[in-house]
């Protein structure tokens, strides 16, 4: 079985910010790509970043410069540090990462978290 554990949602004024972890734990052979998500209200879930496991991230055109997502390793962990919030990122956000449980290219599986809510508000 794998978990992941998302944490640091919290409600924050506009401009500030926040760090939100995602730990993996459980039966791990490697950790690929990594993650974040997220849903407003009303809104389709959208991918915000991605990183893959040589380090290169991509960001949702609307947190580009504002958002930096960063991973470490050896505690298959995935960070999503945002700066300069809006009030528009205010929403549930969800760790996916892929994951490996064997050494075979067939032994691998999506997982999510639960999330963690951010919310933007003056």
């Amino acid at each position: 079985q794998v978990y992941l554990v998302e944490s640091g949602g919290a409600l924050v004024q506009p401009g500030g910010s926040l760090r939100l972890s995602c730990s993996a734990s459980g039966s791990i052979f490697s950790v690929n790509a990594m993650s974040w998500y997220r849903q407003a209200p009303g809104k389709q879930r959208e991918l915000v970043a991605t990183i893959t496991s040589g380090g290169s991230t991509n960001y949702v055109d609307s947190v580009k410069g504002r958002f930096t997502i960063s991973r470490d390793y050896a505690k298959n962990t995935v960070y999503l540090q945002m700066n300069s919030l809006k009030f528009e990122d205010t929403a549930v956000y969800y760790c996916t990462a892929r994951i490996s449980y064997g050494s075979h290219s067939w032994e691998e599986n999506d997982y999510w978290g639960q999330g963690t809510q951010v919310t933007v508000s003056s």
